[in-house]
């Protein structure tokens, strides 16, 4: 039986795709760079080495394919998530001109060509999102790969979030974790470690 917060992210995630959905592509567009440039502003992305990111997806996240070029100019080494058998998921090196697929769930991956790289080598995810609250809690997209992965990862997490779907408070299960550090156009939220 789904708890009762299974149930309203389920609903939020309906109103939130909703939103996004209508949200003009010029809007999105300004929105990807102020995101990116609160984003590039921030000293843990200047000090880490190994950057783990994602590819947005269309019309929900934010168009990451600028920002992966930002990482790389820095010399950043920037990884991109796979999935894999099991509902599993690892990070592998992209590098321009690194073979892509799009899986089952419509987003470009790192193909097996492209080096694994291992979690104890990553300095800081930045972790997809739906949308994320003032706590740093997140509201995935309910496949449960980032929560699995994340429950390991030792570094620093930062998530990305449209001003238009930031949340006072999203339905939080057991397993859910906070990031340490929420970005939207407008602002930098950080929350330090207990």
């Amino acid at each position: 039986m789904a708890s009762a917060a299974a149930a309203e992210k389920t609903a939020l995630r309906v109103r939130l795709r909703r939103i996004l959905n209508e949200m003009p592509t010029a809007r999105m567009q300004s929105s990807d760079q102020a995101l990116f440039r609160q984003l590039m502003g921030l000293s843990q992305i200047q000090t880490a080495r190994v950057i783990s990111l994602f590819w947005g997806i269309t019309g929900l996240e934010p168009d990451t394919r600028a920002l992966v070029e930002q990482l790389l100019a820095l010399d950043k080494t920037v990884c991109l998530p796979r999935i894999v058998a099991d509902h599993g998921m690892e990070l592998r090196q992209y590098t321009p001109g690194c073979p892509m697929d799009m899986n089952s769930f419509g987003i470009w991956e790192p193909t097996l060509d492209c080096p694994l790289i291992a979690r104890e080598e990553i300095d800081l995810v930045i972790v997809p999102a739906l949308c994320y609250d003032r706590r740093g809690f997140r509201l995935g997209y309910g496949g449960g790969y980032f929560d699995r992965w994340l429950s390991g990862y030792q570094g620093v997490t930062v998530g990305m979030c449209r001003q238009a779907v930031l949340q006072d408070a999203v339905p939080v299960e057991g397993h859910d974790k906070p990031v340490q550090a929420v970005v939207t156009e407008e602002q930098v939220l950080l929350f330090p470690e207990e």
